[in-house]
Parts: structure tokens; sequence; C-alpha cells
């Protein structure tokens, strides 16, 4: 996998990655900060022309520099759980996200606010690539990512280990009044459909984020901020 962008690099390094190799255009000035990883990780760099790195990416975007990696490893799902309940923590399920964008946008989040965990499903949704890596800020390198044939099964699973489950969707309670019990999972939906019938029916809670303005939807990445910020200030207010 090729990551690019100084804080995709950055965190990969930071977080005991094998990296293959380090490109750097010719000319570019990287921050001293990560200049030193570099080095006190002696990884193989090799300084190429500008042309060369937008090849190697398949992007102009790549602020000078990219690393070519060994693929992300997927964590267990039982293994994210197990964690949550120990933790009476909050674990990010998430019902067909597609857009890698929002992908990336929902982990760094995730990873930010002190999530456990992520969990995608294996079909229709986006997986870690070059651009969630990007998008992400490189947080994929230090939050573990499921990935997942049945997120049903994922949320039986979790209840059945005492855990709880709230879809965040349209028609449910207010999201600032909701009172979770935890561990909690939250699940969001795809950004066309939303969260599917299905799994609104296997969740225990369905919480909605209320709509003050003329635009009556938002991002599904915008929308997994609020909820996960929401979710890790009430498990603050309990300790």
């Amino acid at each position: 996998m090729v990551i690019y962008g100084r804080n995709g690099v950055r965190e990969a390094i930071r977080s005991g990655l094998p990296i293959q190799k380090i490109f750097v255009a010719r000319g570019a000035s990287l921050p001293r900060d990560l200049e030193k990883l570099i080095r006190a990780a002696r990884v193989p760099t090799k300084h190429v022309s500008r042309e060369k790195l937008d090849s190697l990416t398949g992007t102009t975007n790549h602020q000078g520099i990219a690393a070519v990696i060994s693929p992300v490893e997927f964590e267990e799902p039982h293994v994210i759980l197990r964690k949550a309940v120990e933790n009476r923590g909050v674990v990010v399920i998430l019902d067909h996200v597609e857009d890698p964008q929002n992908l990336g946008s929902i982990i760094r989040t995730a990873e930010v606010l002190g999530a456990d965990g992520v969990v995608i499903p294996k079909d229709r949704s986006a997986t870690v690539t070059e651009t969630v890596v990007k998008a992400s800020a490189g947080a994929v390198f230090h939050i573990p990512i499921a990935r997942v044939a049945n997120i049903r099964n994922v949320m039986r699973d979790f209840k059945e280990m005492g855990g709880w489950v709230a879809a965040v969707e349209v028609g449910g309670e207010n999201i600032y009044n909701f009172q979770p019990p935890f561990p909690l999972a939250l699940v969001l939906g795809s950004e066309g459909r939303g969260v599917s019938k299905s799994v609104l029916k296997d969740s225990d809670f369905v919480v909605s984020i209320p709509m003050k303005g003329k635009v009556n939807s938002l991002n599904v990445s915008a929308a997994a901020a609020i909820a996960i910020f929401m979710a890790m200030m009430r498990k603050e207010e309990k300790l």
C-alpha cells in the first residue's frame, strides 16, 4: 500500500508499521519533526521528481512525501468488542459507508475522541485504502478496525456480551437528551440510504440529531462526529 501526506507518513512511522521505503519530492521542505522520525526509524528514503511522486500516489496532493507500507491489518471483531466491554466504552459500527473520505474522517474522529474501535462490513463499503489513510490523518494506524461479513452478527454478539446498540437515524430520540448505557455501539448508515431497516430493528435505541437550519441533513462523517462526541461526553459524566 502507498500512503502519502505528512500526517499519514508521520503516524505510520509512530505506529511502528513496517515501512519498506519513503519517497520524498526533490526540493520538498518537510517539517523538522518528520525528518527526525524518518532518520530515527532508519527507513530507506529516496528523493524523486514531483512527477514521479504524482504517478506513484495518483494525486498531486501528496505534500511532497509518500511511503510504501504493508497493508493495514484488520482486528478480530471480538477483540474490539471485549475491549469496549472492559472499558465500558464505545464502538463505532458503520452500515455500508461507501465514500472513502467519509470513512477516513469517521475513523479519525473515533480515534481522537477515544472510541475503542471501528467495525465496517466487507461488502458495499469503503475499505482502508491510501485515500482513507490520508483522510484519517493516519488515525487508521492507532485504532483497531474490524472488517466483517455481517454487522448484525457483531451487534448480536456485543449485546450478548452486555453491550447496547444505538442507531443514529431520523425519527429517533433527540440525541442531546439521550442518556446511553455503556458499553455502547453507535451505528451510522450509508450516505444515501442511512441505517438499514434490519439494523434498526436489531438496535436497542434509535437517536436523531435535531435539525434547526434550512438544510435538513448532515454528511455521515459530521453526524458521526456529533454522535461520538455526545457518547463520550455522557461516558465522562458517569465516571
